[in-house]
Protein backbone atom coordinates (compact mmCIF):
# COMPACT_ATOMS: atom_id res chain seq x y z
CA UNK A 1 0.00 0.00 0.00
CA UNK A 2 1.02 3.19 -1.27
CA UNK A 3 1.46 6.09 1.57
CA UNK A 4 -1.85 7.57 2.19
CA UNK A 5 -3.02 10.52 1.98
CA UNK A 6 -6.40 12.58 1.49
CA UNK A 7 -6.46 11.45 -2.67
CA UNK A 8 -5.97 7.72 -2.04
CA UNK A 9 -8.08 7.65 0.45
CA UNK A 10 -10.72 9.41 -1.89
CA UNK A 11 -10.04 6.46 -4.59
CA UNK A 12 -10.76 3.91 -2.00
CA UNK A 13 -13.75 5.00 -0.94
CA UNK A 14 -14.87 6.75 -3.52
CA UNK A 15 -16.76 3.57 -5.52
CA UNK A 16 -18.38 2.15 -2.03
CA UNK A 17 -20.23 5.51 -1.54
CA UNK A 18 -21.08 5.73 -5.55
CA UNK A 19 -23.51 2.49 -5.05
CA UNK A 20 -26.27 4.94 -4.46
CA UNK A 21 -25.96 6.69 -7.68
CA UNK A 22 -25.13 3.51 -9.91
CA UNK A 23 -26.11 0.77 -8.22
CA UNK A 24 -29.81 -0.82 -9.72
CA UNK A 25 -30.70 -1.25 -6.03
CA UNK A 26 -30.68 2.82 -5.59
CA UNK A 27 -32.94 3.42 -8.34
CA UNK A 28 -35.06 0.42 -6.85
CA UNK A 29 -35.62 1.82 -3.75
CA UNK A 30 -35.85 5.07 -4.55
CA UNK A 31 -38.92 4.03 -6.75
CA UNK A 32 -40.30 1.98 -3.68
CA UNK A 33 -40.21 5.53 -1.96
CA UNK A 34 -42.36 6.96 -4.19
CA UNK A 35 -39.79 9.02 -6.34
CA UNK A 36 -40.82 9.67 -9.80
CA UNK A 37 -37.62 8.62 -12.22
CA UNK A 38 -34.15 8.73 -11.78
CA UNK A 39 -33.66 12.45 -11.23
CA UNK A 40 -36.05 12.80 -8.54
CA UNK A 41 -34.41 9.52 -6.69
CA UNK A 42 -30.58 11.11 -6.89
CA UNK A 43 -31.87 14.79 -5.68
CA UNK A 44 -33.88 13.11 -2.96
CA UNK A 45 -31.70 10.39 -1.61
CA UNK A 46 -28.34 12.50 -1.88
CA UNK A 47 -30.37 15.89 0.03
CA UNK A 48 -32.48 13.91 2.48
CA UNK A 49 -29.70 14.73 5.11
CA UNK A 50 -30.51 18.48 4.74
CA UNK A 51 -34.52 17.91 5.22
CA UNK A 52 -36.96 19.58 2.66
CA UNK A 53 -34.84 22.69 1.42
CA UNK A 54 -35.79 23.87 -1.77
CA UNK A 55 -34.10 23.33 -5.13
CA UNK A 56 -31.57 26.48 -4.77
CA UNK A 57 -30.31 24.88 -1.70
CA UNK A 58 -29.38 21.97 -3.45
CA UNK A 59 -28.21 23.99 -6.84
CA UNK A 60 -26.12 25.94 -4.66
CA UNK A 61 -24.38 23.00 -2.62
CA UNK A 62 -24.02 20.44 -5.20
CA UNK A 63 -22.47 23.33 -7.83
CA UNK A 64 -22.60 22.29 -11.15
CA UNK A 65 -26.13 21.19 -12.15
CA UNK A 66 -27.93 23.34 -14.22
CA UNK A 67 -31.07 25.26 -12.08
CA UNK A 68 -33.61 23.67 -14.27
CA UNK A 69 -32.41 19.95 -13.84
CA UNK A 70 -32.50 20.62 -9.70
CA UNK A 71 -35.90 22.19 -10.34
CA UNK A 72 -37.59 19.23 -12.10
CA UNK A 73 -37.12 16.87 -8.79
CA UNK A 74 -37.39 19.02 -5.73
CA UNK A 75 -39.40 20.38 -3.76
CA UNK A 76 -41.49 17.93 -5.44
CA UNK A 77 -39.99 14.99 -4.15
CA UNK A 78 -40.72 15.75 -0.63
CA UNK A 79 -44.53 15.85 -1.26
CA UNK A 80 -43.93 12.17 -2.55
CA UNK A 81 -41.25 11.02 0.32
CA UNK A 82 -39.96 13.22 3.21
CA UNK A 83 -36.11 13.19 4.08
CA UNK A 84 -36.75 10.84 6.86
CA UNK A 85 -37.98 8.14 4.17
CA UNK A 86 -35.48 8.69 1.82
CA UNK A 87 -32.60 8.76 4.32
CA UNK A 88 -34.23 5.08 5.29
CA UNK A 89 -34.30 4.32 1.49
CA UNK A 90 -31.09 4.87 0.75
CA UNK A 91 -29.78 2.54 3.52
CA UNK A 92 -31.92 0.01 2.23
CA UNK A 93 -30.37 0.38 -1.21
CA UNK A 94 -26.87 -0.13 0.03
CA UNK A 95 -27.61 -2.81 2.38
CA UNK A 96 -29.12 -4.40 -0.76
CA UNK A 97 -26.55 -3.44 -2.97
CA UNK A 98 -23.35 -4.25 -0.99
CA UNK A 99 -24.63 -7.75 -0.36
CA UNK A 100 -24.98 -8.53 -3.85
CA UNK A 101 -21.33 -7.86 -4.12
CA UNK A 102 -19.45 -8.66 -1.12
CA UNK A 103 -21.73 -11.67 0.06
CA UNK A 104 -23.51 -12.34 3.58
CA UNK A 105 -20.56 -13.26 4.47
CA UNK A 106 -17.72 -10.40 3.78
CA UNK A 107 -21.14 -8.42 5.07
CA UNK A 108 -21.38 -9.68 8.14
CA UNK A 109 -17.67 -10.53 8.83
CA UNK A 110 -14.87 -8.84 11.16
CA UNK A 111 -13.17 -6.64 8.50
CA UNK A 112 -16.53 -5.37 7.44
CA UNK A 113 -16.80 -4.33 11.32
CA UNK A 114 -12.71 -3.07 11.40
CA UNK A 115 -13.39 -0.81 8.38
CA UNK A 116 -16.55 0.66 9.11
CA UNK A 117 -15.60 1.29 13.06
CA UNK A 118 -11.86 2.99 11.74
CA UNK A 119 -13.91 4.87 8.64
CA UNK A 120 -16.52 6.14 11.44
CA UNK A 121 -14.28 7.64 13.76
CA UNK A 122 -12.56 9.81 10.50
CA UNK A 123 -16.03 10.98 9.81
CA UNK A 124 -17.15 12.15 12.92
CA UNK A 125 -13.55 14.05 13.16
CA UNK A 126 -13.99 15.79 10.41
CA UNK A 127 -14.34 19.40 10.66
CA UNK A 128 -17.63 20.95 8.83
CA UNK A 129 -17.29 24.33 9.85
CA UNK A 130 -18.83 25.82 6.24
CA UNK A 131 -19.33 22.25 4.98
CA UNK A 132 -23.30 21.94 4.70
CA UNK A 133 -23.16 18.74 2.86
CA UNK A 134 -20.77 17.12 5.20
CA UNK A 135 -22.26 18.48 8.33
CA UNK A 136 -25.93 17.14 7.53
CA UNK A 137 -24.55 13.57 6.78
CA UNK A 138 -22.15 13.74 9.84
CA UNK A 139 -25.06 14.53 11.73
CA UNK A 140 -26.91 11.68 10.86
CA UNK A 141 -27.59 8.46 13.93
CA UNK A 142 -24.65 5.74 13.51
CA UNK A 143 -26.23 2.72 11.50
CA UNK A 144 -26.26 -0.53 13.37
CA UNK A 145 -25.32 -3.02 10.23
CA UNK A 146 -21.46 -2.76 9.96
CA UNK A 147 -21.81 -2.15 5.90
CA UNK A 148 -24.25 0.16 6.34
CA UNK A 149 -22.10 2.45 8.92
CA UNK A 150 -18.77 2.11 6.46
CA UNK A 151 -21.27 3.53 3.29
CA UNK A 152 -22.62 6.36 5.33
CA UNK A 153 -19.11 7.21 6.89
CA UNK A 154 -17.71 7.28 3.16
CA UNK A 155 -20.48 9.34 2.44
CA UNK A 156 -19.71 11.96 5.03
CA UNK A 157 -16.27 11.77 4.41
CA UNK A 158 -17.07 11.87 0.77
CA UNK A 159 -19.47 15.05 0.77
CA UNK A 160 -16.81 16.98 3.39
CA UNK A 161 -14.15 16.70 0.58
CA UNK A 162 -16.54 17.69 -2.26
CA UNK A 163 -17.63 20.82 -0.10
CA UNK A 164 -14.04 21.72 -0.13
CA UNK A 165 -13.92 21.05 -3.75
CA UNK A 166 -16.07 23.72 -4.00
CA UNK A 167 -14.60 25.94 -1.74
CA UNK A 168 -11.65 25.88 -3.77
CA UNK A 169 -13.77 26.17 -6.81
CA UNK A 170 -15.53 29.42 -5.73
CA UNK A 171 -11.86 30.77 -4.55
CA UNK A 172 -10.51 30.63 -7.88
CA UNK A 173 -12.83 31.98 -10.16
CA UNK A 174 -13.90 28.89 -11.75
CA UNK A 175 -17.81 28.41 -12.02
CA UNK A 176 -19.83 24.86 -12.24
CA UNK A 177 -19.73 24.78 -16.56
CA UNK A 178 -15.91 25.88 -16.21
CA UNK A 179 -15.36 23.62 -13.38
CA UNK A 180 -17.51 20.23 -15.71
CA UNK A 181 -14.86 21.39 -18.78
CA UNK A 182 -11.42 21.34 -17.22
CA UNK A 183 -12.89 17.91 -15.54
CA UNK A 184 -13.39 16.30 -19.27
CA UNK A 185 -10.64 18.50 -20.58
CA UNK A 186 -8.40 16.50 -17.84
CA UNK A 187 -9.70 12.72 -19.05
CA UNK A 188 -11.42 12.32 -16.22
CA UNK A 189 -15.23 12.35 -17.63
CA UNK A 190 -16.84 11.98 -20.99
CA UNK A 191 -18.15 15.70 -22.20
CA UNK A 192 -21.01 15.36 -23.47
CA UNK A 193 -22.18 12.68 -20.31
CA UNK A 194 -21.53 15.44 -17.89
CA UNK A 195 -22.84 18.60 -19.48
CA UNK A 196 -26.62 16.39 -20.56
CA UNK A 197 -26.75 14.82 -17.17
CA UNK A 198 -26.39 18.39 -15.73
CA UNK A 199 -28.67 19.58 -18.26
CA UNK A 200 -26.51 22.57 -19.57
CA UNK A 201 -26.97 23.29 -23.29
CA UNK A 202 -24.23 23.30 -25.55
CA UNK A 203 -24.65 26.98 -26.51
CA UNK A 204 -23.58 27.13 -22.20
CA UNK A 205 -20.66 24.61 -22.69
CA UNK A 206 -19.38 25.63 -26.00
CA UNK A 207 -19.29 29.21 -24.76
CA UNK A 208 -17.47 28.24 -21.49
CA UNK A 209 -15.08 25.93 -23.87
CA UNK A 210 -14.36 29.49 -26.09
CA UNK A 211 -13.46 31.23 -22.82
CA UNK A 212 -10.97 28.49 -21.45
CA UNK A 213 -9.35 28.59 -25.11
CA UNK A 214 -9.02 32.60 -24.64
CA UNK A 215 -7.23 31.61 -20.77
CA UNK A 216 -5.00 28.96 -22.34
CA UNK A 217 -6.55 27.04 -20.40
CA UNK A 218 -7.44 24.78 -23.22
CA UNK A 219 -6.24 24.06 -26.70
CA UNK A 220 -8.26 23.97 -30.16
CA UNK A 221 -8.97 19.82 -29.95
CA UNK A 222 -10.51 20.56 -26.15
CA UNK A 223 -7.30 19.19 -23.97
CA UNK A 224 -5.62 20.58 -20.79
CA UNK A 225 -2.68 22.79 -21.86
CA UNK A 226 -0.17 23.36 -19.69
CA UNK A 227 -1.40 26.41 -18.15
CA UNK A 228 -4.68 24.25 -17.87
CA UNK A 229 -3.16 21.14 -16.26
CA UNK A 230 -1.36 23.83 -14.07
CA UNK A 231 -4.77 25.23 -12.71
CA UNK A 232 -6.00 21.95 -12.78
CA UNK A 233 -3.46 20.54 -10.50
CA UNK A 234 -3.82 23.61 -8.01
CA UNK A 235 -7.81 22.98 -7.80
CA UNK A 236 -6.88 19.62 -7.03
CA UNK A 237 -3.54 20.10 -4.38
CA UNK A 238 -6.09 22.53 -2.70
CA UNK A 239 -8.88 19.91 -2.41
CA UNK A 240 -6.54 17.21 -1.41
CA UNK A 241 -5.25 19.63 1.38
CA UNK A 242 -8.59 21.19 2.44
CA UNK A 243 -9.90 17.14 3.01
CA UNK A 244 -6.77 16.29 5.34
CA UNK A 245 -8.09 16.75 8.24
CA UNK A 246 -10.20 13.88 9.38
CA UNK A 247 -7.80 11.24 8.15
CA UNK A 248 -5.00 13.49 10.40
CA UNK A 249 -7.41 13.46 13.42
CA UNK A 250 -7.47 9.27 12.77
CA UNK A 251 -3.75 8.73 12.70
CA UNK A 252 -1.38 7.28 10.32
CA UNK A 253 -1.39 3.53 11.52
CA UNK A 254 -5.15 3.37 11.69
CA UNK A 255 -5.84 5.16 8.36
CA UNK A 256 -3.14 2.76 6.87
CA UNK A 257 -5.19 0.09 7.94
CA UNK A 258 -8.02 1.87 6.90
CA UNK A 259 -6.91 1.99 3.16
CA UNK A 260 -5.98 -2.16 3.67
CA UNK A 261 -9.27 -2.71 4.42
CA UNK A 262 -10.89 -0.42 1.71
CA UNK A 263 -8.93 -1.41 -1.29
CA UNK A 264 -10.59 -4.95 -1.94
CA UNK A 265 -13.62 -3.21 -1.45
CA UNK A 266 -13.14 -0.54 -3.95
CA UNK A 267 -12.32 -2.71 -6.66
CA UNK A 268 -14.54 -5.22 -6.22
CA UNK A 269 -17.27 -2.20 -7.10
CA UNK A 270 -14.77 -1.17 -9.75
CA UNK A 271 -14.76 -4.28 -11.53
CA UNK A 272 -18.57 -5.33 -11.01
CA UNK A 273 -19.01 -2.75 -13.66
CA UNK A 274 -21.51 -0.89 -12.10
CA UNK A 275 -19.91 2.31 -12.39
CA UNK A 276 -19.99 3.21 -15.97
CA UNK A 277 -17.16 4.07 -18.02
CA UNK A 278 -16.99 7.89 -18.56
CA UNK A 279 -18.58 8.45 -15.04
CA UNK A 280 -19.29 12.14 -14.23
CA UNK A 281 -17.78 11.40 -10.69
CA UNK A 282 -14.40 10.67 -12.15
CA UNK A 283 -13.76 7.30 -10.82
CA UNK A 284 -11.64 4.99 -13.53
CA UNK A 285 -10.36 2.68 -10.84
CA UNK A 286 -6.58 3.37 -12.15
CA UNK A 287 -5.56 4.38 -8.35
CA UNK A 288 -6.87 0.86 -7.35
CA UNK A 289 -4.53 -0.90 -9.76
CA UNK A 290 -1.68 -3.20 -8.19
CA UNK A 291 -1.30 -5.12 -5.00
CA UNK A 292 -2.73 -3.14 -2.19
Amino acid sequence: MRDVSSRLMWELSEPVHDLVYFAPEARQAADEAGMRGFWMGYFGLRAAPLGPVPAAVVTSSFYVFHPERVARALPDAWRYASPSDLLAARERAVDRAMRRLYGDEAVHGALMAEAADLAWDAAQAADTAGRVLGAANQALERPAQPHVRLWQAATTLREHRGDGHVAVLVSRGVGPVEAMVLKAAAGESDGALLREGRKWDAASWQGTEALLRERGWIDGGGRLTGAGAAERDAIEEATDAAAEGPWRALGHDATTRLAELLAPLARTVVASGVIPSGNPVGVTGVGLRGPA
